[in-house]
């Protein structure tokens, strides 16, 4: 196939169809040979997606033979190298977990340990690299680190105790690194006739390198570059020869293959004469990845690229205003893609962004060909198991158990439905009177009670969720198979078999793999607390992908960003473009800083920027390119990309060449797209004539009079004042707000305890008992409420606290006035004269004051309402004065009414007196019966948040009034509701 001397390297430029060029190459060069000697070729690929559409492309050439088709990361596969069986990845981590527990033992300073597993999987990560760029931990032990700071002193102890693990060939890097040393030793004693070939490879990686060099040195082998940019000058080739400022450019990694292999630029010649599909476009893409510092050649070059206008006419900028409109505005173009039988490819990191691709997509039932799969993190077992290893080892709480009874997999065999309807009682149950933490007694109480199938059900919960917050500091063997144990049975659910379906279709059978892969490697991970464990297997779900047996759009395809190097779509949507997603930000290192990596000749972290930057540079070139990126993320406005930012700058720097022109037209065609995308989401001019569609009125439905609650306590005039449209939903329609799902300690509950502790407080004390006595007794009944209603402890620490300021304020309070407690048997209630309505409630303390009247004493954990609050809309010791006054309280009679006060228990010393006339109780009176007699009426109608203190207040029945879709300011739209009278 070759006359010409070693080493022999070719390439083909960014843009071009690597595939199709290489086959139509390697074509050519056999053109002259018998059908069979193709077969004797090896062509070693880097991706199976290279290797399959090879395959694909040479029978799309008609019948003939194949060369050998061989991936570079199987070159160790080869039996006859006798190399040393593999280790499993997830067995070195697993030993590298337990000597880092070890470290974090000794020095705890060093790292939390939750991020032990992330320490194991970073150090294994280096052990890989330091074996694939063949650097021993001799080399790392003997660097200089005395100008330093003493953690990379520590970083280099550690290594050395890590390195006999290390020792054999083993490992994945160190045994591809000894099958081509090996296959190199071979082929320099005995070099063979038949051609070898490697294509794809950018030769990032050392053992690729060394492989390479190998081959190009045979006398039938060559190495075919991909994306070589042959626009770059000599001087710039020649000034990338330090990779502490070269590393992140595109073509730097040839830079350094050229320098192993004693070539210059010059030397690498083209596998095939045929230019890419934008030759003007690929000479400003390479100016504007220039190294830095680059505006010197901005300036001489530019001047001499072609017209800016012409060069980017197939190139379309698309700046949306969010994530969610950018991948609306994708989807778009690639359902113009799939109508016009365009094959279209979106090339992206952002898994996040190629899911709402894929969401939109869906809307027109097209289904993307994704290279990457789905996560098994967000697969339906892989969220089942995160949810039961989330169990382990944890306090049961309402919102976990529900969660779990809920997702699909729970109970997928034969008792699904009578599980989901006895979940949705108990949910009910666990809403309205919870408790937050259930246990085995209480699910076992709320079944014996009821009259259905339930308790069969709910031994089956309390059996197999009891005592997991007791699981002890144990092997990570016994952790595996109880947590396999309690994900099979909570599936199973009341079948007496099987594990429902929790181990079926693509996603079950990755999901039982990973657990029966971390079971077999188990022994060698140590002991692990139920936390480590969690964390453990939180970190191996989420490195899992499912590829699900599904038959993807021909046309239509989404690509991690290394397949940009396999190209062949028409049209190449570059989305994401912004700094810290493309390019991805270099991962902290814990065990090496840059100096030293660099001192190591190991990888610096620009070099996966660099990769980034050849990708791209290779996708760009494609002959339709869309490049995208959202202007602001759901946190804050996002920088652009530094290679967009890049070509941008250079464009705007050529008024010359229209390159501001160019701009404006490559956001002009974005902008199509855009103004798509908002009109694909707003109704048709039909919709928008249909009332159904307009935003609501704010309302102030008119019932019955017949309908209207016959009585309201105290507390609920101040909501029929402010808010009437909750009492129409609450005693009119009866809808009774639900806890949250996630039951967490809020000022309702704490108002609750401390009622209950001053009202204890008061009915127990003592006679003759002193203030330093009074105050321990609060105290310690304080403590006792807490324990009896409190099930956080974080609130009962916090609340006791703050009563223990409040106490002072409170025993002052309570003695200054020299009035005796009331214990009242009956409610208090008093119905108003000729109106069908009864008023009720007691406050929460009534006092006897010495001359014989008395005070009226509410209590407050938040701040007490001032007078005005109290003239207009917080009345409730102020009616409550009037019942006493009209005999509202049975047990009291007619009684006069001296004072009433707020005494605020919360940061200050809170406290709001008033003294009551006849003529405040005269006043608050009719107030009352105007304001019942109002709404007795059918023209009036229960207006929503009618006079709420602030427009931020949220209420329970918000989302019934439709609040959102109407404003504070509009006027009521008032509806007669229900029979008319």
């Amino acid at each position: 196939m070759f006359s010409a001397e070693t080493p022999r390297i070719f390439a083909l430029p960014p843009g071009a169809d690597f595939p199709a060029e290489l086959v139509g190459g390697l074509i050519t060069r056999m053109a002259d040979q018998p059908p069979q000697a193709m077969a004797r070729v090896t062509l070693y690929l880097n991706t199976a997606r290279m290797a399959r559409r090879v395959r694909d492309l040479f029978a799309s050439h008609g019948a003939g033979f194949l060369p050998r088709l061989r991936l570079l990361g199987d070159l160790a596969q080869d039996p006859s190298l006798g190399l040393p069986p593999l280790v499993s990845p997830l067995r070195r981590r697993l030993q590298m977990a337990e000597l880092i527990a070890k470290l974090l033992d000794a020095q705890p300073d060093l790292a939390p340990r939750a991020a032990l597993y992330d320490l194991a999987d970073s150090l294994a990560n280096l052990m890989d690299e330091m074996q694939g760029e063949g650097v021993s931990t001799e080399t790392i032990t003997a660097l200089d680190v005395s100008s330093h700071s003493k953690h990379w002193e520590r970083t280099q102890t550690f290594l050395r105790i890590v390195a006999p693990l290390f020792s054999d060939a083993t490992d994945a890097e160190a045994r591809q690194r000894l099958a081509v040393q090996q296959c190199a030793q071979r082929w320099q004693a005995a070099p063979p006739d038949d051609p070898i070939l490697i294509a794809g490879s950018t030769g990032s990686r050392g053992t690729t390198a060394l492989l390479m060099q190998a081959v190009a040195a045979l006398p039938q082998g060559a190495v075919i570059l991909p994306g070589f940019d042959f626009d770059t000058p000599g001087s710039v080739w020649q000034a990338m020869d330090d990779a502490l400022t070269a590393e992140d450019h595109p073509q730097y990694r040839f830079r350094h293959l050229m320098d192993l292999l004693q070539i210059n630029p010059t030397e690498i010649k083209p596998w095939r004469d045929t230019a890419p599909p934008d030759p003007d476009r690929n000479r400003l893409i390479s100016l504007s990845l220039r190294p830095a510092p680059v505006t010197d050649q901005w300036l001489v070059e530019g001047p001499d690229l072609p017209d800016l206008a012409a060069a980017t006419a197939n190139l379309t900028l698309i700046e949306a205003a969010s994530p969610r409109a950018e991948a609306l505005a994708i989807a778009l173009v690639l359902r113009e893609a799939a109508e016009n039988g365009v094959k279209a490819a979106l090339i992206t990191p952002d898994r996040n962004l190629t899911r709402q691709v894929a969401a939109a997509l869906d809307r027109w039932a097209i289904l993307p060909d994704d290279s990457a799969g789905r996560p098994l993190a967000l697969s339906a077992p892989g969220r089942f198991l995160r949810h039961t290893a989330a169990l382990l080892g944890q306090r049961l709480t309402a919102d976990a158990l529900l969660t779990i009874l809920k997702h699909p997999l729970t109970a997928s065999g034969t008792t699904r439905g009578p599980h989901l309807l006895l979940t949705r009682y108990l949910e009910m149950k666990l809403r309205k009177t919870g408790p937050a933490f259930p246990t085995a007694p209480d699910l076992l109480e709320w079944a014996a009670a009821r009259s259905d199938d339930a308790l069969p059900w709910a031994q089956f919960l309390a059996t197999t969720l009891q005592n997991l917050d007791q699981i002890p500091h144990q092997p990570l063997a016994d952790h595996v198979a109880q947590h396999r144990a309690l994900s099979e049975a909570l599936a199973r659910g009341l079948d007496p078999a099987g594990s429902g379906a929790l181990w079926e279709k693509a996603a079950g059978i990755a999901a039982l793999e990973l657990m029966e892969t971390l079971a077999a490697e188990a022994p060698y991970g140590g002991s692990f607390s139920a936390a480590e464990y969690h964390d453990l297997f939180e970190a191996l779900v989420n490195k899992g992908e499912v590829r699900e047996p599904v038959q993807g759009h021909p046309n239509i395809m989404i690509w991690g960003t290394l397949e940009a190097r396999v190209q062949g779509a028409d049209l190449v949507i570059l989305g994401g473009l912004n700094d810290g997603i493309w390019p991805k930000l270099p991962e902290p290192d814990p065990w090496l800083n840059r100096a030293m990596r660099k001192k190591a000749a190991l990888l610096l972290p620009e070099r996966q920027i660099g990769l980034s930057a050849h990708d791209y540079q290779q996708a760009i070139a494609a002959p339709r390119v869309i490049v995208s990126r959202a202007t602001r993320n759901a946190e804050a406005e996002t920088v652009p990309s530094r290679w967009l930012n890049r070509l941008m700058n250079l464009m705007e720097g050529l008024p010359q060449k229209n390159g501001k022109q160019a701009l404006g037209q490559m956001r002009a065609r974005g902008n199509h797209w855009l103004a798509l995308a908002r009109a694909l989401e707003q109704p048709m001019p039909e919709q928008t004539a249909d009332p159904r569609l307009q935003p609501a009125k704010r309302p102030a439905p008119q019932p019955p009079v017949a309908a209207r609650p016959p009585k309201l306590s105290l507390t609920n005039i101040e909501r029929l004042i402010r808010d009437p449209y909750a009492i129409y939903a609450r005693y009119i329609l009866r809808l009774n707000p639900l806890d949250p799902l996630h039951q967490t300690p809020d000022a309702r509950d704490r108002g609750i305890i401390v009622h209950e502790v001053l009202e204890r407080f008061v009915k127990t004390r003592p006679p003759n008992e002193t203030r330093a006595e009074a105050r321990i007794r609060l105290l310690d009944l304080a403590r006792i409420v807490l324990a009896e209603d409190t099930p956080f402890p974080a609130a009962r620490a916090l609340w006791l606290a703050k009563l223990d300021r409040a106490a002072d304020h409170f025993l002052t309070q309570d003695s200054k006035h020299q009035g005796t407690a009331l214990a009242l048997e009956t409610q208090g209630a008093l119905k108003l004269d000729g109106l069908d309505f009864t008023l009720f409630g007691t406050p929460d303390r009534i006092d006897r004051l010495p001359d014989g009247r008395l005070h009226l004493i509410d209590y407050k954990t938040g701040t007490a309402p001032k007078a005005a609050q109290q003239k207009q809309y917080a009345k409730q010791l102020l009616l409550a004065a009037v019942m006493a006054d009209r005999g509202g309280f049975a047990d009291l009679g007619p009684s006069d009414v001296a004072k009433i006060s707020y005494i605020g228990l919360g940061s200050g010393e809170d406290v709001v007196e008033t003294d009551i006339t006849d003529a405040i109780l005269t006043e608050h009176w009719e107030k009352l019966l105007a304001l019942i007699a109002r709404y007795l009426r059918r023209s009036t109608g229960y207006t929503a948040r009618r006079a709420l203190f602030e427009t931020r207040h949220a209420g329970d029945y918000d989302h019934l009034s439709r609040f959102g879709e109407w404003e504070m300011s509009d006027r009521a739209a008032p509806e007669a509701v229900g029979e008319p009278e």
